[in-house]
């Protein structure tokens, strides 16, 4: 039994010493990465300084290696637990479009270009004519739009790496894996280098967009801007000329464009495997030596239950990890669970039975309370006020003009009409005959005009099928509200969603109950295991029931009716119940289970198939 007295640290006192372990094998992955690159940015006049790290190797190293950093501290500020949801691309284009971190993400990848062009216009040749500034004779300088050229390619590309970034939400990490993931370095990096092809052909399409991209931006719109501020600020250090017109030549040439899309691939590279092993090595089982993280604790159930109430979605998300390895794959840790009955707050089963049965219950209220109208606000009760005493007399209700104006005709019809639209709208006054006339003709004509223009009379289906054909295009996809979107907006939560978090809260509890058969000599989990299976009968009915009946939103072109996400929770949670019923059919009457509970049990997980299912 854990002493109420032992001092319980933070679960995140043994998560991030962990992960920032973790950190350090993509930097030394990367470190690797650029030296190789340095190699190859070498002139080959000597084969010593070639590979020599201490000398223009070496300092080509640091410079690449720091390009690679920034977006490896990108990673480890921003990464985070749970997917975005939302009802459409565009939804979530505005949640997320203004926030400082879509700010960090533009500045890491433009920095990170930048630095790494720099070191490349420093590395190459004379000959390769991408030097900043060019002299005709002695005293004659003129800048070289060709390395001015290289160096917006890569301002660009940086733009274009953190659009991608942001859109492909990168800094996720997933936890919702159910096949079996590599636990040792050497396994993961074996994962690594059997996903290097895909890595190559992302890297190839990426720089041949960016290329695109800069030639069309540069010359069409940047080219004349930059020309004439780059000329103000290195004027007075080069002696350049006083003229800012344009070249008249092209701002790049064959051979140039070659040396940029090269340059754009091994900066692309890098970036591509930063993002694949930050997500490879940190997205791992909360396991230290092959135990659970909290093993060191003096109070490992204590710090495992302050990760399990954390605020903190992604300390949540491990420590969920973590009980739901406990309950399946450390009977001690089980134990020390079950025999933890004297601890403030409850008992240590009490507890996590509580909050996984909270998670399961969250999740039912938000499919209750699917398209429904939300709450309107209590109302404030305030005090009466006090009534003031007249000081004048109330206005008259009679007609304004009706005593100073009887001798104006016009101005009492006037009047009368507009009473009488007033007092009752469409009675009040009479259109004539010609007016009447003249109404219906101009409707007539303006229908008329409208089915020869567009074929159709019907204005609303008309606007609706224009609508449908621009959600069709590709242009039109951030404004659908897609069926996977929509539920999986529901069933996770907003704006964050973590399916592992459903996953193992379910696979924890239904492991727990099942081993207690055996290793709970207490009996404390026997009291609840009826609930347990009462309420995942309930969710398990209402989530399938959900996904079935959920309308299709009328700018779902597609209209595929597939969640991937929250099927893997739906079959965890038939698993885990089936696997109940099984385990304690024999004691439904001891449970206080009637056969109604069980069949209507069975009926909800349906054929078991032995498939593990959780993380």
């Amino acid at each position: 039994m854990a002493s109420t007295t032992v001092r319980r640290l933070p679960y995140k006192d043994f998560l991030q010493p962990t992960l920032h372990k973790r950190f350090a094998v993509p930097i030394w992955g990367l470190l690797a990465l650029s030296y190789f690159e340095a190699i190859a940015l070498s002139r080959w006049d000597s084969f010593w300084w070639v590979w020599f790290p201490v000398g223009p190797t070496g300092a080509r190293t640091v410079f690449l290696t720091l390009s690679a950093l920034s977006i490896v501290i990108l990673h480890i500020a921003q990464y985070h637990a749970g997917l975005r949801t939302s009802d459409s691309g565009f939804q979530t284009f505005v949640q997320h479009a203004l926030k400082l971190q879509t700010a960090e993400a533009i500045v890491s990848y433009v920095f990170s270009a930048f630095i790494f062009s720099q070191v490349y216009l420093w590395s190459v040749p004379n000959n390769a004519g991408l030097e900043w500034i060019t002299y005709f004779s002695a005293d004659r300088a003129r800048l070289n739009e060709k390395a001015v050229f290289f160096t917006v390619h890569f301002f660009i590309l940086g733009l274009l790496g953190a659009f991608l970034h942001l859109f492909k939400d990168l800094d996720y990490l997933s936890f919702a894996v159910k096949s079996q993931r590599p636990r040792d370095a050497t396994a993961l990096w074996k994962a690594f280098l059997e996903k290097l092809p895909s890595v190559l052909v992302s890297a190839l399409n990426h720089s041949l967009t960016g290329l695109a991209l800069s030639t069309i931006i540069y010359s069409l719109f940047l080219r004349s801007t930059i020309w004439r501020t780059l000329l103000f600020f290195l004027r007075p250090i080069y002696s350049l000329p006083r003229t800012n017109m344009v070249p008249v030549s092209l701002p790049f040439s064959l051979r140039s464009l070659v040396r940029c899309w090269t340059a754009s691939l091994m900066l692309l590279l890098v970036w591509t495997a930063a993002n694949i092993i930050f997500t490879m090595f940190i997205a791992q089982e909360p396991l230290k030596n092959g135990k659970p993280l909290t093993s060191e604790s003096k109070d490992p159930n204590g710090s495992l239950l302050s990760g399990l109430k954390s605020k903190k979605l992604n300390i949540r998300a491990f420590a969920f990890w973590e009980l739901a390895l406990i309950a399946r794959n450390f009977p001690e840790r089980r134990v020390a669970i079950y025999q933890d009955i004297e601890r403030t707050g409850g008992p240590a089963w009490a507890q996590i039975y509580a909050i996984c049965t909270d998670m399961l219950k969250g999740m039912e209220s938000r499919i209750d309370s699917f398209g429904k109208p939300p709450q309107p606000p209590a109302p404030v009760t305030a005090a009466p006020a006090i009534e003031k005493q007249r000081t004048t007399q109330p206005p008259k209700e009679e007609a304004i003009f009706t005593k100073t104006l009887q001798k104006n005709y016009f101005r009492n019809e006037v009047e009368k009409v507009v009473n009488d639209l007033a007092t009752a709208p469409g009675q009040g006054s009479q259109l004539s005959p010609m007016a009447k006339k003249a109404m219906e003709t101009a409707k007539q004509q303006l229908l008329q005009a409208q089915k020869m223009a567009t074929g159709s009379d019907d204005t609303q289906g008309l606007v609706r099928e224009m609508a449908l054909k621009v959600l069709k295009s590709s242009f039109g996809w951030p404004f659908r509200q897609e069926y996977h979107r929509r539920v999986s907006k529901v069933v996770l939560g907003s704006p964050f969603g973590e399916p592992s978090l459903l996953i193992n809260a379910t696979t924890a509890l239904g492991q727990l109950a099942t081993h207690s058969l055996t290793e709970d000599k207490f009996g404390n989990v026997q009291r609840d295991v009826a609930t347990i299976i009462r309420t995942l009968t309930a969710v398990t009915k209402k989530l399938e029931t959900f996904k079935k009946t959920v309308y299709a939103h009328w700018t779902d072109v597609s209209s595929t009716q597939e969640c991937p996400k929250v099927d893997s929770v739906l079959a965890a949670m038939k698993h885990t119940l089936g696997e109940l019923v099984d385990e304690f059919g024999p004691y439904a009457r001891d449970l206080r289970l009637s056969m109604t509970d069980m069949r209507l049990a069975r009926e909800a997980a349906g054929p078991l198939d032995g498939a593990a299912v959780g993380l």
